[in-house]
């Protein structure tokens, strides 16, 4: 091979690695403003419920609902994100955003609008810190997630206890664990999803990853939030 060959080869690499960048960039981008949207939507739903006497009293008699109605979407999208519709991706999403919001409405009246606002800000800077970490490090995380996940089991089960046995120790262990988990999580789903991407998927593929992607990021922050707010929030 001649040095003209050679140097058509050199280019066409960095080329193609150019386009791989730029591609993962974008899509990256579409995920975090996806989820940066979802949180907007949330944050603005619990607001104007709690805003609302009225609505907040038609709506609490059915609140068990719009808890467990947002978990059931997650399993639904988990299920079919592959054979849904982007447009159909997009419209689960916002829908599950905006019913987590009634959900959440309820925060408003237990905490104070101060502690909310201080733990939200420090919670955003942990997320940030810990997903810019899975986005650079070289490191595999496959094996702390599956530590993780392990985890997380025994957060639920404990949880699930707490519910019928009162304990203030248990909910701090609860919440303690749960920092440390979540923070974890937002490591290891930042480099699955980072993994996920493929250069030359259609847009329409590309579009349900970086949904799908935002969901698991939304759930990471949404759930270290609760826990951090659990530690630190000022109660009414």
């Amino acid at each position: 091979m001649n040095d003209r060959s050679k140097n058509k080869t050199i280019l066409g690499v960095e080329r193609k690695a150019l386009a791989y960048s730029e591609g993962l960039r974008t899509y990256m981008l579409s995920v975090y403003n996806y989820m940066a949207l979802g949180l907007g939507l949330t944050g603005g739903v619990a607001l104007l419920v709690v805003s609302s006497p009225a609505l907040l009293n038609a709506i609490m008699p059915m609140m068990i609902l719009f808890i467990i109605a947002p978990v059931a979407l997650v399993f639904f999208m988990s299920f079919k994100i592959n054979t849904m519709k982007y447009s159909t991706a997009q419209a689960v999403f916002w829908l599950y955003a905006s019913l987590n919001g009634v959900a959440f409405s309820v925060i408003f009246l237990q905490y104070t609008y101060e502690s909310i606002g201080r733990v939200f800000f420090i919670t955003a800077g942990m997320f940030a810190a810990m997903s810019l970490y899975g986005y650079m490090t070289k490191r595999d995380l496959t094996a702390m997630g599956s530590f993780l996940f392990m985890g997380l089991i025994g957060l639920i089960t404990a949880s699930i206890v707490g519910i019928f046995w009162h304990s203030t120790m248990l909910q701090f262990l609860i919440s303690v664990a749960g920092v440390l988990i979540f923070t974890g999580l937002t490591a290891y789903d930042t480099q699955s999803i980072k993994e996920a991407y493929t250069e030359g998927s259609s847009s329409e593929v590309a579009g349900k990853r970086a949904i799908f992607g935002a969901l698991q990021l939304y759930l990471d922050f949404i759930n270290l939030f609760l826990m951090m707010l659990r530690l630190m929030g000022d109660r009414r």
